[in-house]
């Protein structure tokens, strides 16, 4: 009878590699001619944005942009005023993947490193910095193995549990945001907006059976000057988000990992009943990528033989990336910023924004260490008559551990770090500074595993076996199936001629190996 191969097909990714780059940007830039001359610049808040990806051979193509928004002190013939002006700079780099093939994934992560602006002269500026990106690229796996044998009678297998990590696929959802802020009547009505800003916080996926319920809080943060004046406001709301995305596939007991972008802004200030300027529309465009994984155990052949032929067998060995584990942890930063000498006293805070960014991570027992940096910008109110406003930019180190149990010194993390939230206080002149971070770890590990691909039977070659029974004294690392497969006897006849209760044996063990003869 002709053997039939039942084969299980196993699709997973791996890891391929690593790489950070460091791009230089360096732009000089005109001020409209609307507005006027600059005499300081305040603040820089720069945000990159990638818009295309290719992975090619042997490096991945990036497109991107970055927007940045300049705040400055503006030269005027009695007291000076904030103003604002945004430019839009493109860019395009190569970054080498040694291995990087059309077909493979990546991932992407942009990041600001250091951005600062320059005067040239008062209608001119120069914006300089560093963009950091970190790529990953991930090699996509599949293969058949064989799962079962039908329709041949006396064929032996020998099987085992095998966990194969299975990436089932992305679910992309979109969350729109929508605030509507209304400016309270302490507050001055709005003349300009100078700044909005939206940051996700508290986002999670739940996987169900068959769709990704994707929810979010984002924190929409408004920066506005008053209208006839040059007082400077800040506006907060945070507004709750959630989609929920179909996804065949799903189920509650799979595993997953979400990423929060901000896509895009908008916002529209509008006049309320007594028509003056305080209620402010923002729009914020989020995308979220989940990936959704399963750990699934298949039980795979690893070594079969026929009591009375001869069989062909195919097996080949593949280097398995597997997740021993993933988690998250939150951890405060705190600060108290000295200013320096040379700067106006604090009275009060207006605006912080600021980002959180990863140094350094490596793995001890059961743990993944990271180090990172929060760079913090905050704009405040003075003293000063001449310099009624002024900001401060600080790095603050910190470091945070993430619990995953089992994870070993040689092993391999993925860390990424999120700004869940940031206050700045002014305390006994100087400035209070506390975020909250959130750190994900995930650990991986490289396990060979050999898999049975194809068995042939040899139709002319027969199993010759003893006439007589033989006598076998078991050796050390022998095991029952070993023994049947040597002699070509069944592992149940070795039990039944031997009357074990069980498939455990000892070393010095004798065991009666049936022949040809009738037992």
């Amino acid at each position: 009878m002709a053997m039939e191969l039942i084969k299980e097909n196993i699709e997973y990714e791996q890891l391929l590699g690593e790489q950070t780059v460091d791009n230089m940007i360096k732009e000089e830039y005109v001020i409209p001619d609307v507005q006027p001359d600059v005499k300081k610049i305040l603040m820089v808040d720069a945000k990159p944005k990638i818009v295309n990806k290719e992975v090619m051979q042997n490096k991945v193509y990036v497109e991107g942009k970055i927007k940045c928004n300049v705040l400055y002190l503006a030269n005027g013939e009695e007291n000076s005023e904030v103003f604002n002006v945004i430019y839009t700079k493109e860019f395009s780099t190569y970054i080498e993947m040694n291995g990087a093939r059309a077909d493979m994934g990546c991932s992407l992560e942009c990041n600001i490193e250091h951005m600062e602006c320059n005067i040239i002269n008062e209608r001119k500026i120069a914006i300089e910095g560093i963009m950091e990106i970190k790529l990953g690229v991930y090699k996509k796996y599949e293969f058949n193995v064989i799962k079962d044998v039908d329709s041949f009678e006396d064929i032996q297998l020998l099987k085992n549990p095998c966990t194969i990590d299975k990436v089932i696929g992305k679910a992309n959802g979109e969350l729109v945001s929508k605030a509507h802020i209304q400016v309270p009547m302490d507050k001055p009505e709005i003349g300009k907006v100078l700044n909005c800003d939206v940051i996700v916080h508290k986002g999670d996926a739940k996987l169900q059976e068959g769709k990704v319920q994707i929810e979010a809080f984002t924190k929409v943060k408004v920066l506005y000057k008053a209208v006839g004046s040059k007082e400077l406001c800040n506006l907060e709301e945070d507004v709750f988000v959630s989609e929920e995305i179909e996804f065949p596939d799903a189920d509650q007991f799979m595993e997953n990992s979400s990423e929060f972008v901000v896509e895009d802004i908008e916002f529209n200030v509008k006049e309320d009943d007594l028509g003056e300027n305080r209620i402010v529309d923002v729009e914020a465009l989020v995308k979220c990528d989940t990936k959704v994984m399963h750990k699934e155990e298949v039980d795979m052949i690893e070594d079969a033989y026929s009591p009375s032929k001869m069989l062909k067998m195919d097996k080949k060995g593949y280097e398995l990336n597997t997740m021993l584990g993933h988690n998250v942890n939150e951890t405060i930063i705190r600060e108290n910023i000295e200013l320096d000498n040379n700067m106006p006293k604090p009275v009060e805070v207006i605006m912080s924004t600021g980002k959180v960014s990863v140094t350094d991570k490596k793995i001890v027992e059961d743990k993944v260490a990271m180090e990172g940096l929060l760079n913090v910008n905050v704009l405040y109110k003075t003293s000063d008559e001449d310099r009624y406003v002024a900001t401060l930019n600080e790095e603050i180190p910190f470091n945070c551990n993430v619990d995953v149990a089992g994870a070993k010194i040689d092993m391999e993390c993925i860390v990424r770090a999120h700004l869940e939230n940031l206050e700045a206080v002014v305390e006994a002149g100087t400035i209070a500074v506390k975020g909250v971070a959130r750190v994900y770890a995930k650990v991986n590990y490289t396990t060979h595993k050999e898999f049975l691909v194809d068995i042939v039977p040899l139709e002319d070659e027969v199993v010759k076996k003893k006439a007589s029974i033989t006598i076998y004294v078991v050796q050390d690392g022998d095991t029952l199936w070993k023994i049947a497969k040597r002699y070509c006897a069944t592992i149940e006849d070795l039990v039944k001629v031997n009357e074990l209760e069980n498939e455990n044996i000892m070393v010095g063990q004798k065991l009666l190996i049936p022949g040809r003869a009738i037992i």
